[in-house]
């Protein structure tokens, strides 16, 4: 098994308060509040959001959600809150099982929620296997 492979991911938005307002309505769908506030803000201790001139430009990142039906409050609740389709709720051909909505950010990063029925990359613990 293995832990975490980030220890914590910066965003740089425009504006922290249209930013705070989207990934507040998006975290809260996956069951993952906002922790602390103060020049910026965290998300347990591994999403930290600021603002700043030098934005985060292109970045995609995935939320893992723990079914379809929170894949797709997600989605909604990204929409309400000022974020842009950017693919709606279904399956993926990535592999099996595998759901998936994604979203724009106020900043233009892809945000997406993954769903998977797959049992080993369902699970929050990774376990790696030595091939034979």
């Amino acid at each position: 098994m293995t832990g975490r492979l980030f220890d914590h991911v910066h965003l740089v938005v425009a504006n922290i308060w249209t930013s705070r307002r989207f990934y507040a309505a998006i975290l809260d769908a996956v069951g993952v509040p906002i922790a602390s506030e103060g020049n910026g803000w965290f998300c347990s201790d591994e999403l930290y959001v600021s603002a700043g001139k030098t934005r985060t430009n292109g970045l995609h990142m995935a939320l893992r959600a723990k079914d379809r039906e929170t894949v797709d409050r997600f989605h909604r609740a990204g929409l309400i809150a000022g974020g842009t389709d950017n693919g709606r709720p279904g399956e993926r051909p990535y592999h099996d099982g595998y759901y998936a909505a994604y979203l724009l950010d106020p900043d233009g990063n892809s945000v997406e929620a993954v769903a998977r029925s797959d049992p080993e990359r369902a699970t929050a613990t990774v376990i790696i296997r030595q091939a034979a």
